[in-house]
């Protein structure tokens, strides 16, 4: 029986994808649940799985061919015996899909990123040792710079029988080949989508940006005193994002504007804190969203801050990890961004700038003195958020942070 294989539902906001590579030939024989391609989509990459097993009988799309959402990718044959006559390694060269396999023929399970970050460095996956049950881009990286992953990095190894000096890699080939001083290459699924919403948000709204700045001392203080202990206790380091997650929250409570979106001629107002933090991934900036912000623990927030950021370098976050969303916060200050102006995550009305600590001069009980200083920047829609709320905003995770014990008392 002839099975189509279809782009999936893959999200309410999601209406196409892109090919991104192909994972079967044409005539290779696939079990059910088992990986056929690779889409692109402008939040994650995905994979669509063989619904039967049978055999890959034709190819509608190739790579780098954008598709719509129920769209016919391809078709397999359930129940059918894979294309005979030639070598395996003849197969696949002649398909051009560049599935990595071992020697013994068995694929090397990888996410789309992994598989990614492997032909742009000229990797074989079968060569990366995997620190889960599939290699990702960090496992890629680490093979790329020569080290071990980091679950693996504990087991004892083998004295060699003889030191041997290192051997230096050769050098890396220039991108152009030719020598030419401009080269083009296209925008990936997501960066172009985040090219147009940057622009959509900066033509609909009416966005204004306002700046304040922290004194940190209190927070570092107390990060000092608490480190070891809330490590022991959570197995996780405090850093300064709770803090400005629990502020916001409270902040937001104060002033419900910036916790809710337009919709047509209504303000619809959101009694739920969902709040987005940004992190940085291979293929642009996405912000996956902490669920009940209000309900969590610092040790909470730590800890899925952290996990969010693993797993954008892997390229296992999901959509679910990125839909929604009432309110956002950027963190400049990673990169040494003293200041700057965030754009606004469309459909919500705020987003929280933060920016590096630099010690700064300034007056305390009439004499100056150098402090731990962030400047912070709140750009909001001026649609429905008045310049005097959005002051006073603001100012309230100001106070909020300098006074960590009211902040504590607040949640």
């Amino acid at each position: 029986m002839c099975i189509q294989i279809v782009v999936p539902e893959v999200g309410e906001s999601i209406v196409d994808a892109r090919v991104a590579r192909w994972l079967k030939n044409e005539g290779d024989a696939v079990t059910a649940g088992e990986a056929l391609v690779e889409l692109e989509t402008d939040k994650v990459d995905v994979e669509v799985a063989a619904p039967k097993s049978g055999v890959l009988k034709s190819i509608a799309h190739a790579a780098g061919a954008d598709v719509k959402i129920g769209e016919t990718l391809g078709t397999m044959e359930e129940g059918a015996s894979p294309t005979t006559g030639l070598p395996a390694e003849a197969q696949g060269a002649k398909a051009g899909t560049g599935t990595e396999r071992t020697e013994k023929g068995a694929e090397t399970a990888a996410t789309p990123s992994a598989r990614k970050a492997a032909r742009e460095n000229d990797v074989a996956l079968s060569s990366v040792a995997s620190s889960g049950p599939r290699v990702t881009k960090a496992d890629v990286d680490r093979a790329g710079k020569g080290q071990q992953p980091a679950a693996k990095a504990l087991e004892p190894k083998q004295a060699p029988a003889q030191a041997k000096a290192p051997v230096p890699a050769p050098p890396r080939a220039a991108r152009s080949a030719d020598g030419a001083r401009e080269t083009r290459e296209r925008m990936s699924k997501r960066r172009s989508t985040i090219a147009r919403r940057l622009v959509e948000a900066q033509q609909t709204a009416a966005l204004l940006t306002t700046f304040n700045e922290v004194d940190m001392s209190a927070v570092m203080d107390l990060r000092a005193r608490q480190r070891e202990t809330f490590k022991t206790r959570h197995g996780i380091s405090l850093g300064i994002a709770s803090f400005f997650v629990k502020a916001a929250v409270t902040a937001l409570k104060e002033f419900p504007r910036l916790n809710a979106e337009i919709q047509g001629d209504e303000i619809v107002l959101k009694h739920y804190y969902d709040i987005g933090v940004a992190v940085g991934a291979a293929e642009g900036l996405v912000v996956p969203v902490i669920r009940d912000a209000d309900s969590a623990s610092f040790a909470g927030i730590e800890g899925t801050i952290r996990d969010f950021a693993k797993r954008a370098n892997d390229g296992t976050l999901t959509l679910e990890d990125l839909r929604g969303g009432t309110f956002s916060i950027t963190n400049g200050g990673v990169y040494g961004s003293l200041m700057s102006t965030p754009i606004v995550n469309p459909p919500q009305v705020g987003i929280l700038g933060l920016h590096a600590i630099k010690e700064r001069p300034a007056g305390v009980n009439g004499q100056v003195v150098l402090r731990p200083m962030m400047y912070i920047a709140l750009t909001y829609d001026h649609r429905i958020v008045d310049g005097a709320e959005a002051v006073r905003f603001l100012v309230r995770i100001k106070e909020l942070v300098e006074d960590p014990g009211a902040l504590l008392v607040e949640n």
